[in-house]
């Protein structure tokens, strides 16, 4: 693993939407061709978050108390194993690449707690459609098959000289002026009006029902951090 090159690493200027020219194409053809007849939802790049309950659940699946929360936030029961967290590059592959539904960021955990990566309470996960068992996370082949030496060059690449020369890049998507406004729309960072905080007053909705939803959705699929 090059932590010299450029090219080992994703762009940290660009939101996981637009780190492929293919998709990026379409998250810009969605946001142009927006209609809403209602005019109630304006035009955005993604319909999912970058960050959910579920979505931290989902990576901390095989460790307590997370396979509970997991298990609540499903219905009871875990997802099919073609949707669960299982390979490291898979994982990459998807947020991406290949799925138009699939935005997440990284959570904290994969930079120092190798016990994550390991089914060791041996949970029934399933099997895929081509037949593997769900077992322990599938790690690159520069991790050697070990955890602990997966969060160790994680880490060391978190804290290389060209993270620490791009990562304020990612804190201005994330946290800074490119997370709303006319500098989001420029950087294709523009998501779904009801995950930002203050865009909806959910105590004046007078439809029971549209209030639920509402209230369903943000709970569901997060919302984006306050501005800073």
């Amino acid at each position: 693993l090059d932590l010299t090159n450029p090219k080992t690493f994703r762009n940290l200027a660009k939101p996981m939407g637009a780190q492929t020219e293919d998709r990026l194409a379409q998250y810009k053809k969605r946001y142009k061709d927006w209609e809403d007849p209602n005019g109630e939802t304006p035009a955005y790049h993604y319909g999912t978050h970058y960050s959910s309950a579920m979505i931290v659940a989902s990576y901390l699946v095989r460790m307590e108390p997370f396979t509970q929360i997991f298990l609540r936030l499903q219905g009871g029961h875990f997802d099919l194993a073609d949707r669960m967290f299982h390979s490291v590059r898979e994982a990459w592959y998807s947020a991406s690449k290949h799925n138009m539904a699939d935005v997440k960021e990284l959570i904290p955990e994969f930079f120092y707690l190798p016990e994550f990566l390991l089914n060791s309470n041996n949970f029934d996960l399933g099997c895929k459609q081509n037949g593997p068992k769900l077992g322990d996370v599938i790690l690159p082949p520069w991790a050697k098959g070990d955890p602990r030496e997966f969060i160790r060059v994680h880490r060391e690449a978190l804290e290389c000289d060209f993270v620490s020369a791009h990562l304020h890049e990612w804190i201005d998507l994330i946290f800074g002026y490119k997370q709303q406004g006319p500098a989001a729309v420029e950087a294709v960072n523009v998501f779904h009006h009801l995950f930002y905080e203050g865009q909806v007053d959910i105590y004046n909705i007078n439809d029971p029902l549209k209030e639920t939803a509402t209230i369903g959705f943000i709970n569901n699929f997060g919302q984006i951090p306050k501005q800073v």
